[in-house]
């Protein structure tokens, strides 16, 4: 054989980024995949940086906790921008919990973190009180390699529940709260505040 018949070298493959995304109710266990995630990354010896909103200070100002109380040490940050300004060199993996409560720019910012090869986690709600699309997850949710949409229990009827199910009347969009303030629904039980309900 001729080296003229030989297929071509390909050139070196430098490491590749991704971004992946966990999304669901409240409730569905969001926080508990991306924790397992990150110690199966630990456990690889790979180099780990969590961040989380700072204006979610529920549980823990500095620690990213479920509702289950599991918990992993993480970095508070106000925007997006802050939490790119705190990746360090040399992270492999970064993970970032409740990503709706980030400005759109974080979209951008994971994009920029899995083109330098880093590989992203990102949970958060997909949808708001209302049942809407929650921003700036859905934008997040098409750039992402990956995207695993994880369940609660209605806790009315006990069927797979997708939504989140707001107990007071607090008509803000960004209301941080736990099972004092949301309940998780299925469709048929969800009732948003601003649509009338119809007997069945």
């Amino acid at each position: 054989m001729r080296n003229s018949d030989l297929p071509p070298v390909p050139p070196l493959l430098r490491s590749s980024g991704s971004v992946e995304v966990i999304t669901g109710s409240m409730f569905s266990g969001k926080t508990e995949e991306l924790i397992r995630r990150l110690k199966r990354a630990l456990f690889a010896r790979q180099r780990v940086q969590a961040f989380k909103p700072r204006i979610d200070d529920r549980y823990d100002p500095t620690r990213i906790v479920s509702h289950q109380a599991v918990a992993v040490d993480a970095i508070a940050v106000a925007t997006s921008q802050s939490l790119e300004e705190r990746v360090a060199e040399g992270t492999q993996v970064v993970a970032i919990d409740e990503a709706q409560f980030f400005d759109r720019g974080i979209v951008e910012v994971c994009e920029r973190l899995a083109n330098r090869g880093i590989r992203v986690i990102a949970a958060g709600l997909d949808q708001d009180y209302l049942g809407r699309p929650f921003p700036p997850m859905p934008d997040l949710m098409a750039i992402a390699e990956e995207v695993t949409k994880v369940h609660a229990v209605c806790t009315v009827c006990g069927g797979p529940a997708s939504r989140s199910q707001r107990l007071s009347i607090e008509a803000s969009t960004v209301l941080v709260g736990g099972a004092e303030s949301y309940e998780a629904r299925c469709r048929a039980c969800f009732e948003p505040h601003d649509v009338p309900r119809t007997e069945r």
